[in-house]
């Protein structure tokens, strides 16, 4: 039996040989980036090379999920490995879908890349041959909470419960045999150094507001109308009047789109819609936040008379990194890039669905480097395939080495001595009460509430 220096040293080298390959998925997907529960071609992309290495996949999960799992040589612990295949709308984005302005600004084809590599690593190496338990190979759809009308349609069609993918997966049930889980993220943040850990990220919850007014000749005869522009722009200003009340340790974030302002310059708007998102670092403290950005909605609606619908949904939980599992990653990084590229970073204030995972068992969601440009923007790039691509790889399948090696006894102590935030069922009940819709009429004061 190899030692488990000389193990991860085989995979390293087997992930090594399969550059070109890696390199290929990872660009293939970039230049074929597809919106969240659409992944059909990245799927069909990864189904296929889990299968070439004789790993049947299971497909079709939350829609376009795929996940393959890695038998060891004696039951054990089940470690998840998982990549994100979903890109976002940025249109001008130079390797955007010219039909649907969809583009990988997040780097979550580098995400699938590393975890084919660390798929084949494992195999190539005959890893699992010394490991005790299961590797899932795990790709998940639709972690950009995006297109949330659309996804509406596919929950009022039965074929969601959920809007984000990982939450959706949870409910369904195929987290049930995974005990641990880990996935890295691409970053081009110079502070964060080639691999970062992170403190914890901000949690949210979606909305969609629609305004209703009443529609009239805006030149000859507005004082007929009702108009809803005014009433969302009433309530955007009184969002922005409640900033100085957030408290600066709970990162609250909201940041209202309007997405339809009117249908004619010359006709008073009465069809008017907002999406917004509202983080924070607890979710004591988005629900706060929550009940400010409410009142200001019903304010804007009152001033002018208008109706507002007030749609809220789950969006995702704050991220808790398991301290354990993060020293595991530490400890690879600095062996493969010395311990001055490594850094710990404190509170981001974005959000993941990594986060929901995190409430309900042992996760970690590091990040590593390799993408230039900022986040989510047009000249968000792969700028190291190295470091995008092939140091992903060799850190995920070193990782469940660590927990797997021997009789597993890494993963049972950590699996052991952590507390989950929530249990499952704990979980989606909390999550299931966040659906809510509200009607107030501007006019009246009155205000109904109906369960979604």
């Amino acid at each position: 039996m190899r030692t488990k220096e000389e193990l991860k040293q085989a995979i390293c080298e087997a992930v090594d040989r399969r550059r070109g390959e890696i390199e290929k998925i990872g660009d293939q997907i970039m230049e074929n980036p597809e919106l969240g529960f659409k992944e059909f071609k990245t799927a069909k992309l990864v189904a296929d090379t889990v299968r070439s290495f004789d790993i049947p996949p299971e497909t079709g999960l939350a829609i376009t999920g795929v996940k393959g799992v890695i038998r060891g040589k004696n039951p054990g612990p089940t470690v998840a490995l998982m990549g994100e295949m979903d890109s976002l709308l940025v249109s001008d984005h130079p390797h955007a879908d010219s039909g649907t302005g969809a583009a990988h600004a997040c780097g979550h084809n580098a995400q699938i890349a590393g975890l084919m590599g660390a798929m084949m690593g494992l195999v190539d190496s005959g890893a699992m041959d010394e490991l005790c338990g299961n590797i899932v190979i795990f790709a998940v759809p639709a972690e950009e909470y995006v297109e949330i009308e659309y996804r509406l349609g596919l929950k009022r069609e039965g074929k969601l419960s959920f809007l984000g993918g990982k939450p959706e997966l949870i409910q369904k049930g195929h987290f049930n045999d995974v005990d641990l889980a880990a996935m890295i993220h691409t970053h081009g943040s110079p502070e964060l150094k080639k691999a970062a850990v992170l403190k914890s990220c901000n949690g949210c919850i979606v909305k969609l507001i629609r305004y209703r007014g009443l529609a009239a000749h805006a030149g000859s005869s507005p004082h007929k109308g009702i108009n809803a522009l005014n009433a969302a722009h009433l309530a955007l200003a009184a969002i922005h009047t409640q900033r100085e009340t957030f408290k600066d340790e709970d990162a609250i974030r909201v940041h209202p789109i309007i997405t339809r302002g009117g249908e004619l310059v010359n006709v008073v708007p009465a069809d008017v819609r907002l999406e917004t998102f509202v983080r924070g670092r607890t979710n004591e403290a988005i629900m706060n936040a929550n009940t400010k950005v409410d009142r200001a909605l019903r304010a804007g609606a009152m001033a002018i008379g208008a109706r507002v619908e007030i749609n809220t949904l789950p969006g995702y939980m704050p991220l808790q990194d398991d301290h354990d599992m993060q020293t595991l990653f530490m400890q690879n990084a600095q062996m493969l890039f010395g311990a001055e590229e490594c850094t710990e970073a404190g509170h981001r204030t974005g959000s993941t669905d990594m986060g929901d995972i995190s409430h309900i068992m042992p996760a970690v969601h590091p990040s590593m480097s390799g993408a230039s440009g900022i986040s989510h923007g047009h000249d968000f790039l792969i700028s190291d395939r190295e470091m995008a691509y092939m140091a992903p790889a060799k850190a995920l399948a070193l990782m469940a080495v660590d927990l797997l090696y021997g009789n597993a006894e890494k993963a049972k102590e950590i699996k052991a001595r952590h507390r989950p935030i929530m249990s499952k069922k704990e979980y989606l009940s909390y999550q299931n009460r966040v659906f809510q819709k509200e009607i107030f009429d501007g006019e009246t004061g009155t205000s109904k509430k109906i369960d979604v």
